[in-house]
């Protein structure tokens, strides 16, 4: 069992996977017991979160949250992804331009040092997240709510008002046609809020909220590249209170 099929078995449980990926996992799923039960159970905890709504969550489901939030693809809005090419391009001009004035011993130890300290920062990143998202759904006064996306898919609210803060869990079937985006949003005092733009083609998403005191919804809308000041498509609107 390779890390890379073992990382896909939560994404596959939500149907967040592209063709591909289900038929590496298909495949490996009819060789490997220990994820075959575990893709199972996976898949049980999110039919019964499709059933309506727990004031405490089921034994499994702080594990499933959790192993989704391992393996959702996040992409920073502030700064849009770069192709990998340019990105390979950018990186090997640099190590040229060391390599003419220092030699290639230190262009080699450069980039080593850069990579390990940006592998290390979003690994302590990952695990601070991680962490967040345990302490929520621990809270005594745990609530989740589910509802599905109009335009196939669901998106879970797993709310504390005791820790003042929220998990939002959305899982599309497909993104959005003609380059939109999702977009999530919390409706505040009557106002919607944008709390986060996908990136295009993003299809899964996993974001915390801080205080959540006044908020009355959480919604999911469709809208063009980069966002809307205002959501104009909704698909989905979960209640908190």
């Amino acid at each position: 069992m390779t890390a890379d099929i073992h990382s896909l078995i939560g994404a596959y449980a939500l149907d967040a996977v592209d063709d591909l990926e289900r038929a590496a996992v298909d495949r490996h799923l009819r060789e490997c017991d220990d994820c075959r039960v575990e893709a199972a159970e996976l898949r049980e905890a999110a039919a019964r979160l499709a059933d309506g709504a727990w004031s405490v969550p089921p034994p499994r489901m702080r594990d499933n949250v959790l192993a989704v939030v391992a393996t959702t693809r996040q992409v920073p809005v502030e700064t849009p992804r770069r192709p990998r090419r340019a990105y390979r391009t950018r990186w090997v001009a640099a190590a040229a331009a060391v390599l003419a004035a220092a030699g290639a011993g230190t262009a080699v130890f450069a980039f080593q040092e850069h990579r390990v300290r940006d592998e290390h920062t979003a690994a302590e990143a990952a695990r601070d997240r991680e962490a967040e998202v345990r302490t929520i759904l621990a809270a005594p006064d745990v609530v989740l709510r589910v509802q599905p996306l109009s335009s196939g898919g669901k998106v879970t609210v797993a709310y504390s008002r005791l820790r003042d803060s929220a998990v939002i869990l959305m899982a599309a079937d497909a993104p959005p046609a003609d380059g939109r985006v999702f977009q999530l949003w919390t409706v505040r005092g009557g106002k919607a809020v944008s709390e986060d733009v996908l990136a295009a083609g993003q299809t899964t998403a996993v974001k915390i909220l801080y205080g959540v005191q006044p908020v009355s919804v959480v919604g999911v809308s469709v809208e063009p590249p980069g966002g809307s000041p205002a959501p104009t498509d909704m698909v989905a609107g979960v209640k908190t209170i």
